[in-house]
């Protein structure tokens, strides 16, 4: 099975990233996007999940994937390769950078924050950027 989980890695926000700090994605149409379930994910859970966790478990609310499939269905997701949260809208477009702990598990930082630039500035960790959101 193929993974998206980073271990001991800071995934700061894209460089052309439109804002200077981590905003709440919104809904759209009063419902929630891509991008704001992982957020609510994260955001109410640091620590508790990683990142194919969070990946798939955002594919299986979208898809209505019945509970008793949930196994079998995330088999057959991971069997071939998935993006993981660098292409995520939250470091792309809304300002959060992802922290991967020594177990996987994930949490997030606004850009700006204490909280981001000590894990930006921290050499013990490996340090990737989310994916630019236009070519150069």
């Amino acid at each position: 099975m193929k993974t998206t989980n980073y271990v001991n890695t800071f995934i700061g926000i894209a460089g052309d990233c439109p804002v200077d700090a981590g905003i709440v994605p919104p809904l759209k149409s009063g419902a929630p996007t891509i991008a704001r379930m992982q957020f609510d994910m994260i955001w109410n859970h640091p620590y508790q999940y990683t990142s194919d966790d969070v990946i798939f478990t955002v594919h299986a609310i979208k898809n209505q994937v019945p509970k008793e499939e949930l196994e079998n269905e995330r088999t057959k997701f991971f069997l071939k390769g998935q993006p993981c949260l660098r292409s995520s809208p939250l470091g792309k477009r809304y300002g959060w950078g992802v922290h991967n702990d020594e177990n996987g598990k994930v949490a997030i930082y606004s850009a700006g924050s204490a909280g981001y630039e000590t894990r930006k500035n921290d050499q013990t960790l490996a340090h990737v950027k989310a994916m630019r959101s236009k070519r150069k």
